[in-house]
């Protein structure tokens, strides 16, 4: 899996760690020294994108998720970048603002559930004082406060450099807020932002643009996965949606789009990426080594990115290519506080 380059960012090779919820953070939305052991020790993929970090405080879903909002989350992250690159690594930031996808249990007070349209996600979320819970109902964004949204992502992507990371990246599936504002059945708002599909293309569209205007959209990237409908998210045709949003940002020089397959969602994903994406393309969802290794015959696809390999294999690279036995995941610890099944996954010897 040799060489590769999407925009601006060189990877050593065609194997990407993609980016995974893993709940370690500490009170005050910092990373530790728990994830300085755990990115490092997975350096050698081709690039790591971390798991989603909240652009704001408003932001935060999840318990124990980082932030990168403020000064001391950006000298936290730095102790990540600077250990990965001295590995040789490459890593990029995911920003995720959860939108209505949250309970205020897992929130800081004074912190506010915030979404296109004041619809409540039917599902729960895990807290760690009550459990399994109920989704809070949002407050709708107000027009001027949308664009207070998105000067929170372009600050996030300048915070991001600042802490060293090589590149950024727009979370826009799993039902979170920038999926919220392109889907049907969360957003019906009547401005700007909502009605017709370019109206509620909008938002994602200036995230990007925002984000690019950090330093380049080459050191920006797009998570999806057209159809997906974890968190309750709905829309009336995805496909319509999907395509003409990637119409949409083919043209802006995006370092990658980072597509998820997803079959059950009864759409050929990669497929329609193709079609409407003219840029590198990474694909994801539990791809066996040898299922990657035939796709990247493919000229269309520059990288696969691996999920909960990466988890159990901090030696991944070295083990797919001395065609070594994988570690078994231990699907207990994912979310987890700690180190147990965090950093202590052991390497080939």
């Amino acid at each position: 899996m040799a060489a590769q380059s999407l925009g601006r960012i060189e990877l050593s090779n065609r194997m990407v760690m993609a980016p995974m919820t893993r709940s370690r953070a500490e009170d005050n939305d910092c990373v530790s020294d728990l994830h300085v052991d755990y990115y490092a020790q997975r350096a050698s993929a081709g690039l790591i994108v971390t798991e989603g970090v909240q652009p704001s405080l408003d932001g935060k879903g999840y318990c124990r998720t980082p932030g990168i909002y403020n000064q001391a989350q950006i000298d936290a992250w730095r102790k990540v970048t600077e250990a990965v690159h001295a590995r040789g690594g490459k890593i990029v930031c995911q920003l995720m603002h959860c939108g209505r996808v949250a309970s205020h249990l897992n929130k800081a007070t004074g912190a506010e559930t915030l979404a296109p349209s004041a619809i409540a996600a039917n599902a729960k979320i895990f807290t760690e004082q009550a459990g399994m819970t109920t989704m809070d109902a949002p407050r709708a964004l107000t027009t001027a406060e949308v664009l207070e949204v998105v000067e929170q992502y372009r600050q996030a992507t300048e915070n991001a450099y600042a802490a060293g990371f090589d590149g950024v990246e727009l979370h826009c599936t799993s039902g979170y807020l920038p999926a919220q504002f392109l889907s049907t059945g969360s957003n019906q708002r009547d401005d700007q932002y909502g009605g017709s599909l370019d109206n509620r293309l909008r938002f994602v569209l200036q995230l990007l643009e925002a984000m690019a205007s950090v330093d380049g959209a080459d050191r920006v990237g797009m998570r999806i996965c057209p159809g997906n409908p974890f968190n309750d998210l709905q829309d009336n045709n995805p496909r319509e949606t999907f395509s003409t949003l990637l119409d949409r940002v083919s043209g802006m020089g995006l370092a990658y789009l980072h597509v998820i397959r997803m079959a059950s969602t009864g759409l050929d994903n990669i497929a329609l990426a193709k079609a409407h994406f003219s840029g590198p393309l990474i694909v994801n969802d539990s791809y066996s080594a040898e299922e990657a290794d035939q796709l990247l015959q493919d000229d269309e696809v520059a990288a696969v990115s691996f999920g909960r390999l990466f988890i159990a294999n901090p030696d991944l690279v070295h083990r797919v290519q001395e065609g070594l036995a994988f570690n078994r995941l231990d699907a207990s610890t994912l979310y987890s506080a700690g180190p147990q099944g965090f950093t202590d996954y052991p390497v080939a010897q």
